[in-house]
């Protein structure tokens, strides 16, 4: 009879996957023993494997340069990175070592930039594509960049007062974009989106505002929908709207070379997952040059701004099962030794789904379980609503730790969870390590931050919390000794 945690992934899924195997019943992840890793960093843990992020840009690159050779497409392809999916320095390096541009969203983002030009990690000939809504700080720095030389810099006008704002303090001549607001799907809870500039009102600004206007040109048309880019009759009733207003704006806009189409692929969130990424691609690239000839107009180059699909897939957390609770006699709870309040705020804030796998005894029983963190807060659990379906573990076994991992997770977790600063009933974060590979494929793990500790949230908090040499000797032989206490009972 199969009833071992094996067999019910055998007979589900197929599996073993590309990022996935089975190494003596544990699991590795892009063969990384994962157990291994646990034992030599503890759990929880958090981790970014960096090579993911080189291996999905240069992924979509090739989607897009075969759609361009395979349809004859007279236009360019440029991947951007959306950086407010993830700013940490360790991802932008790893993303710039592949020929790539930037998108910005907010004032700091341009600190950013000229720190990474500093660097010399891009320079004059990067484009840095600067969406969102643009006050004092952004504008000024968008100024200070432009000003200093960078004139591949695109500001995408989200509303009709950004060109007067920005013409005050850019000297000279720039370029911009023009965000289309697109309408969102009959679901929402509004028709379109509060981003950008109505599908009708575009031509008619640009008359007034950018047409005689000496110091603007209008390089871009920036199209980008919420729900991302899915084979829906929606996306591509969105995609046919955008066409005929870049048909219209290009007959009246000569220097209009170029159509960003945001972003929105996708990522793995379940073994299950499919999803056609060449056919989306090269669909796009044969109806955008459909349009442009039904139009009498030149094609356009195109821009992607790709977060999610560059780092999420690069991003893990592992934990412990510290305890089984019985709540009634259907709920099995497997309380995990975190939170995901504020480990994986999507998890509970939009019931994102992430893949879910155990680490290890992958030959024992299973069972149906739900998974609640450590914080008193009713909404800190995981289960079948926000997982493709119910949860399935290795049974509980008080004698034999068991660690489940969450993957897929590295994009926006970090940054909206508040990385380095308060968490939810100051359950500390995490330890993070970053993962790669030397020039001959072997694995270099580094610590990239310790767990926090209870200084470092008191003096957030205001507490004066500063102690001699001596207390804090006695507090860690005190916690020591309490740790050595509760691993001999839990074993």
């Amino acid at each position: 009879m199969k009833t071992k945690y094996f067999d019910l992934i055998d007979q589900t899924f197929d599996f073993p996957q590309e990022e996935f195997d089975l190494n003596i019943n544990t699991l590795s992840f892009h063969g990384i023993d994962l157990h291994i890793l646990i034992e030599k960093y503890g759990a929880p843990l958090k981790f970014t494997y960096l090579p993911k992020i080189s291996d999905n840009i240069n992924r979509a690159k090739g989607w897009f340069n075969n759609a361009i050779k395979e349809n004859d497409y007279a236009g360019t392809y440029n991947y951007c990175y959306c950086t407010k999916s993830s700013h940490f320095k360790h991802v932008l390096d790893e993303a710039l070592k592949n020929d790539i541009h930037i998108e910005t969203s907010s004032a700091f983002d341009i600190d950013i930039v000229e720190n990474l030009k500093e660097q010399g990690k891009i320079n004059n000939n990067t484009y840095v594509i600067s969406n969102g809504f643009k006050r004092d700080k952004y504008v000024q720095n968008l100024a200070r960049l432009i000003n200093n030389g960078h004139k591949n810099c695109i500001p995408i006008i989200d509303n009709y007062e950004e060109i007067n704002l920005l013409s005050e303090v850019i000297n000279g001549k720039y370029n911009i974009g023009i965000r289309i607001a697109s309408e969102e799907e009959p679901k929402f809870e509004f028709y379109t989106s509060r981003l950008g500039i109505g599908y009708k009102n575009i031509v008619p600004f640009y008359n007034k505002e950018i047409k005689d206007n000496p110091k603007v040109s209008l390089k871009m048309l920036h199209f980008f929908i919420n729900t991302g880019i899915r084979d829906t009759a929606y996306y591509w009733n969105e995609l046919l709207k955008c066409m005929k207003v870049y048909v219209k704006l290009k007959k009246e806009c000569p220097s209009l070379t170029s159509l960003n189409i945001g972003g929105g692929f996708p990522i793995k969130n379940s073994l299950s997952f499919d999803y056609d990424y060449a056919y989306m691609v090269d669909e796009i690239i044969r109806q955008i040059k459909q349009a442009c000839a039904e139009g009498g107009v030149d094609v356009p180059n195109i821009f992607t701004e790709f977060g999610s699909f560059t780092v999420g897939e690069s991003g893990g957390a592992i934990y412990e099962i510290l305890y089984q609770k019985q709540q009634n006699d259907r709920e099995k709870w497997n309380m995990i030794n975190s939170s995901f309040i504020t480990t994986l705020p999507d998890s509970w804030a939009i019931n994102k789904r992430f893949i879910m796998l155990p680490i290890n005894r992958w030959d024992k029983e299973y069972e149906r379980v739900l998974l609640g963190g450590l914080t008193c807060d009713s909404d800190d659990y995981y289960n079948s609503e926000q997982h493709m379906n119910a949860i399935y573990l290795p049974k509980y076994n008080k004698e034999k730790p068991l660690y489940i991992g969450f993957f897929n997770t590295g994009a926006y977790q970090e940054t909206i969870g508040g990385f380095g600063g308060l968490q939810h009933c100051l359950i500390p974060a995490p330890k993070h390590i970053l993962i790669d590979r030397n020039d001959n494929g072997g694995l270099v793990t580094s610590i990239y931050a310790e767990q926090q500790t209870s200084e470092q949230l008191l003096s957030i908090l205001g507490y004066d919390y500063e102690v001699n040499n001596s207390l804090s000797e006695t507090r860690l032989k005190t916690v020591e000794a309490s740790e050595d206490i509760i691993k001999k009972k839990r074993h």
